[in-house]
């Protein structure tokens, strides 16, 4: 028997059904990858373990599920045991931005309640957390996010970011439509990769207001953008922030454009751990403001 199949069939069996098991399930997969596993489980047992419509189990099926019940329901036991009766580390995926001005005062609040809380950081975009997620390689992201998450991936979305323009403290343009309204841009435009989230609403923006502006140079960070604003190579895009924009350069806000919505990705049920860290995320979104407007937005 394929030990991977015999988890799977604890799952359907522990919530009477493929559709509540693939919401449990520590790990994401799909419904009909369940399905064609626990098949293969029954042909390599010759039986059926579960009736469709409705579902109940079989008496083979209730055989096995007892039997395999001890071992798959006491593995999140035995593991808070083996880390010294608690959970201490996390596995987190962030941008450097988010990692820089956000996530310090999480970290900081939740090790007040684990004192010996460990964790490690991986940087990277919303396919690359998705990816790791299911993977399992890391136990939750914080990202900008655009377009629904992949399948198996849940989200709780933290706050919204109004996008700015940055422009040198000389600039002559005192608002967006100096730029927006030119029958033709002249000032390059900086900004991250062109896969970013910020940048993929930016630019959809644009093109539903029919205006032509491409990218001059495209970088790996909002503090690389500045740099350049400030060498004078052109205009940036970033996002409108709290704290005063770098020394040199000033933000010109785009009112009328969409927000950049920030989210927490994970897969699975949350364990007491992840819990606590999401309570202090939304907790510190809760309380951050741009410019005196509150961009925390709850969700799913």
């Amino acid at each position: 028997m394929n030990v991977h199949h015999l988890e799977l069939f604890y799952y359907v069996a522990k919530h009477c059904g493929v559709s509540a098991a693939a919401r449990h399930i520590p790990y994401g997969i799909q419904q009909p990858a369940i399905s064609a596993q626990i098949i293969q489980l029954e042909d390599s047992l010759g039986t059926t373990l579960y009736n469709r419509r409705p579902f109940e189990l079989t008496a083979k099926g209730r055989d096995l599920f007892e039997f395999i019940r001890p071992f798959f329901g006491g593995l999140g036991e035995v593991g808070v045991r083996m880390r010294g009766g608690r959970e201490v580390r996390l596995r987190i995926g962030a941008p450097e931005a988010i990692q820089h001005n956000y996530l310090p005062d999480v970290l900081v609040s939740l090790r007040r309640r684990f004192p010996e809380l460990g964790f490690t950081m991986i940087t990277g975009r919303q396919d690359d957390f998705e990816r790791r997620l299911l993977a399992q390689e890391i136990d939750i992201a914080f990202t900008a996010v655009h377009g629904k998450p992949a399948p198996g991936i849940r989200h709780q979305e933290l706050l919204r970011v109004p996008l700015a323009l940055l422009v040198r403290k000389d600039s002559r343009v005192t608002c967006a439509d100096d730029l927006l309204k030119m029958d033709r841009i002249k000032e390059p435009l900086i900004t991250v990769h062109a896969e970013e989230p910020v940048c993929i609403i930016f630019n959809q923006e644009l093109q539903r207001r029919k205006v032509d502006w491409f990218a001059s140079l495209e970088l790996n960070s909002f503090d690389l953008v500045c740099r350049y604003v400030l060498g004078g190579f052109g205009v940036g895009l970033t996002l409108l922030s709290d704290e005063p924009p770098p020394v040199g350069t000033r933000c010109v806000a785009l009112p009328d454009f969409p927000t950049l919505p920030f989210a927490a990705l994970w897969t699975g049920n949350l364990s007491p751990l992840l819990q606590a860290l999401m309570k202090e995320a939304l907790r510190t979104a809760d309380g951050m403001n741009v410019k005196g407007t509150r961009v925390l937005k709850k969700g799913r």
